[in-house]
């Protein structure tokens, strides 16, 4: 999706094969609600209590957009928020010991969250004035710790944090999967949760964004985007054949014609040959007719289940969103659970998520294998993206459009020399 705006930015001519007939290959919104029924193959047709097809754009893959992430930079920079209008996600919630709650987003909510003790807020308040006033820049603001040595585990002993404090900040905050992070460096760890802070800082509400319409609207705004930088976009063109010589990549065989190339990126569906399973995802799109139980009827939420809640390596998420967003008919909510698969029974595994959001009025199971490149395309020149994985933002999306264009272009991504090259085209006084 991405990488092909950027590289159209960045001078290159660019042509957009896709086989299916709508935008954004598996990160697709899909409309109407029939769609979805056929997709899933659900017999029959969506009940009337479902009301209008056309008014439902389902997400297949739920992500939110981290207001002050990698995505968003991304997107103001290319330009393509001419095409899109974001809604605030209303809050961020974490599930401990059965029941959920709010992920404190003011001070005033920290002290009032009955999340921790008393003594425990104490020390967590100290924790993030250090995390705040951390520059890796900076040693003076190190306090003794070494951000490319000292571990994670050992900053939390530093400030005393109890297990509970540390589960909702690793897996709430700092939106890490699994608790490997506790004996890496601690530097990307307090970064990341600096990103959800700054993220909080500019809406108040929840660190994280959505587009309306659904995120199919990113891809259609890429596309736009590319357009205008003198790229081409077809749909509806089934890939027959990657044409290779002598180890390259030359072109791109569909209905008998050649598109010649130098380059190809492609997602690891069109390359079975060239890539790996890593692992599976489970995701259950659910359709209710209420906002999540305590939730303060919020008409969009994140849940977080930290995987030591639930005696598992990766955490559970749930997204949900609403007609607010213009992606459900009116007083109908959709919430997207997914986790990463561990055991032979999938469904088993997400339940604590579904039971937090009965009654279900109806449920679409998918399983998707994940996939990695086997090389990184540097002799051939095949540049393939990894699978979506099952976290809620579009951080690790972005690590690997970043990755993809590191290897394609042999250099660093750099926002700043983007901004630059966009001026030349587009002039300084219209950035504003």
């Amino acid at each position: 999706m991405h990488p092909l705006g950027i590289m159209s930015v960045n001078g290159k001519k660019v042509l957009h094969m896709d086989r299916n007939s709508y935008y954004g290959g598996e990160s697709a919104s899909i409309t109407p609600l029939e769609d979805l029924y056929k997709r899933f193959n659900l017999p029959g047709t969506p009940p009337e209590s479902m009301g209008r097809g056309r008014d439902w754009n389902v997400d297949l893959i739920p992500k939110f957009l981290m207001a002050n992430g990698q995505l968003v930079k991304m997107l103001l920079y290319t330009e393509v928020t001419r095409y899109l209008d974001f809604k605030v996600i209303e809050g961020s919630f974490v599930y401990k010991g059965g029941k959920i709650y709010k992920v404190p987003s003011t001070e005033a909510e920290a002290l009032a969250s009955s999340l921790m003790g008393l003594f425990e807020k104490r020390r967590f308040r100290k924790f993030l004035v250090y995390v705040a006033n951390f520059d890796e820049n900076d040693p003076r603001t190190f306090e003794g710790v070494d951000p490319k040595k000292t571990t994670m585990r050992d900053v939390y002993k530093k400030f005393d944090l109890g297990q509970d404090v540390i589960d909702f900040t690793g897996h709430a905050l700092a939106l890490y999967r699994t608790d490997d992070y506790l004996d890496q460096p601690c530097q990307e760890t307090i970064n990341r949760i600096k990103l959800y802070s700054e993220s909080l800082a500019r809406n108040g509400k929840s660190p994280y964004l959505y587009p309306l319409y659904g995120l199919g609207e990113l891809p259609q705004g890429f596309a736009r985007l590319s357009a205008i930088y003198g790229g081409t976009y077809m749909l509806n063109k089934p890939i027959e054949e990657i044409v290779i010589e002598n180890g390259k990549v030359v072109g791109v065989k569909s209905e008998g014609e050649v598109a010649r190339c130098k380059q190809l990126i492609c997602d690891p569906s069109y390359v079975s040959d060239r890539v790996t399973k890593v692992g599976q995802v489970i995701r259950v799109i659910c359709i209710l007719s209420h906002p999540i139980k305590n939730t303060n009827d919020a008409n969009s939420c994140q849940i977080i289940i930290p995987q030591n809640q639930v005696n598992r390596k990766s955490d559970i998420y749930v997204c949900m969103i609403s007609s607010a967003h213009n992606v459900a008919a009116q007083g109908k909510y959709i919430a997207i659970a997914s986790t990463t698969v561990e055991t032979a029974d999938p469904e088993k595994e997400i339940k604590p998520a579904l039971d937090l959001l009965e009654p279900i009025e109806q449920k679409f199971v998918s399983i998707s294998d994940l996939f990695a490149p086997t090389d990184p395309g540097t002799e051939s020149q095949i540049f393939i993206s990894r699978t979506y994985d099952a976290t809620t933002h579009f951080e690790t999306t972005c690590d690997d459009i970043k990755d993809i264009y590191k290897r394609m272009m042999g250099s660093e991504f750099d926002f700043e020399e983007m901004k630059r090259k966009k001026n030349d085209i587009y002039g300084e006084e219209e950035q504003q």
